[in-house]
């Protein structure tokens, strides 16, 4: 199985809306599946000549979008996000990696296709919430917090947070940040358990955080923590960090903690994969390209 083969068995899974087959074998890719499953799929796989086809979590897929470690990152955030990221990927494979500068509204569309793709899927998987927004109340509670893109639910030592798409527009840049999120702050990983609406209709991934407890930090030593992790400040205003590859942004007093042993947790932050077109001296494209080992 090459890469075209690859993102046509994916597209075909779509097609066919998701059937039992369909999502045995998404399980596969993502290596969401039990023993016996992955040899029935092998098996499949022989039988259709796709004899490399092999597991996203165990690194034998290779989304080229990442480095291994960021791929380690996205494996992390457990299979519904490695599923929905490859789901959001075959939109942007088809349109080429969507790695150029689009217009807003040419962002949009791609945003509402990938939007549709993961709704479709979610709900055959049971990971769908209607109405996210009171399902998440009446399950934990009045929300804790609120943010620009997020509120934020708390039931003991957890965090459930439900994150819109105002700062990406495109699921699949969402989904990045949670990779990204979980390669470069692995202790406050994020774990994604679905998707739904708010009464409003804004697509929503919702996520698990563990809870930490701690004091604020002030810029200073955040920026002192930045640089130590090879970030450089690129504008202050905006708590922006970059490194060639990663953008670092929203990194402020209110999303990081430091413990009472003295350790610092990131719990939010706007992280993204760094290209040209962020203007903060990134040099990565967006690629949807896999290979296989």
């Amino acid at each position: 199985m090459n890469n075209a083969d690859f993102w046509k068995s994916i597209n075909v899974i779509i097609a066919d809306g998701f059937t039992p087959e369909g999502l045995r074998k998404l399980d596969y890719y993502a290596g969401n599946c039990t023993k016996r499953e992955q040899r029935e799929l092998a098996r499949f796989a022989e039988s259709k000549q796709c004899r490399r086809s092999q597991l996203f979590i165990n690194g034998r897929l290779v989304y080229k979008r990442f480095s291994p470690f960021e791929q380690h990152g996205c494996a992390t955030g457990g299979a519904t996000n490695v599923i929905a990221s490859l789901l959001a990927g075959a939109d942007a494979a088809a349109n080429c990696g969507i790695s150029g500068e689009l217009s807003f509204q040419a962002e949009c569309q791609r945003g509402k296709a990938q939007e549709d793709i993961i709704e479709q899927w979610a709900k055959k998987v049971n990971c769908w919430y209607d109405n996210v927004d009171q399902s998440l109340e009446k399950q934990f509670g009045e929300r804790i917090a609120e943010g620009g893109e997020a509120a934020v639910y708390q039931q003991g030592f957890n965090l459930t947070k439900s994150i819109g798409l105002d700062y990406y527009i495109q699921p699949i840049l969402a989904l990045d940040r949670i990779s990204l999120h979980n390669a470069f702050f692995p202790e406050t990983k994020l774990s994604v358990v679905g998707f739904g609406r708010l009464k409003n209709g804004s697509f929503q991934v919702i996520v698990e955080q563990q809870y930490i407890q701690g004091s604020k930090m002030r810029d200073s030593d955040i920026q002192t923590f930045a640089k130590k992790m090879g970030f450089e400040l690129r504008n202050p205003r905006n708590w922006t960090y970059a490194t060639p590859d990663i953008y670092l942004s929203d990194l402020h007093d209110e999303n990081v903690i430091l413990s009472r042993e003295g350790n610092v947790f990131v719990v939010d932050c706007d992280i993204r994969i760094n290209t040209p077109q962020l203007r903060a001296g990134g040099t990565r494209t967006l690629t949807t390209e896999v290979d296989f080992l």
